[in-house]
């Protein structure tokens, strides 16, 4: 059943090189697979990974497409920002963005940026299932 079966994200580049660059560069990730030429391979924590791949549809989707979570967001936040990684700023009913995090009634903390290709990235912490 899928609800058994590990789940990873998959993103369109629309210049595969140059989004390899940003997620080096930006964010520090390498790609398991460096020798492809149209797709890469990111593993991250917990043994999550997401697929990078060239495509000429990059860019056009107006949501979140992957985040990752953390129990310290101000520190991913200030280690990202000293890479050059901006974060979006939001005003929309239900979502408002000050020095580009938004907090949830819940209690959750979020930011979102962008790659080079236009996807939209995000980075959230979440409340503990104990409180």
């Amino acid at each position: 059943m899928l609800k058994d079966l590990s789940v990873a994200a998959v993103l369109p580049a629309s210049d595969i090189n140059r989004a390899r660059e940003f997620y080096r560069d930006k964010l520090g990730l390498e790609p398991d697979n460096p020798d492809a030429g149209d797709n890469y391979l990111f593993k991250c924590g917990n043994g999550t990974a997401f697929l990078l791949y060239q495509t000429g549809n990059a860019g056009t989707a107006k949501n979140t497409q992957m985040g990752w979570i953390t129990d310290d967001l101000d520190a991913e936040m200030a280690d990202l920002r000293s890479r050059g990684v901006v974060f979006e700023d939001y005003d929309f009913p239900g979502l408002k963005t000050e020095n580009g995090v938004a907090t949830m009634p819940d209690g959750e903390r979020g930011a979102w940026f962008l790659d080079t290709e236009g996807n939209i990235l995000s980075i959230n912490t979440m409340p503990s299932a104990t409180t």
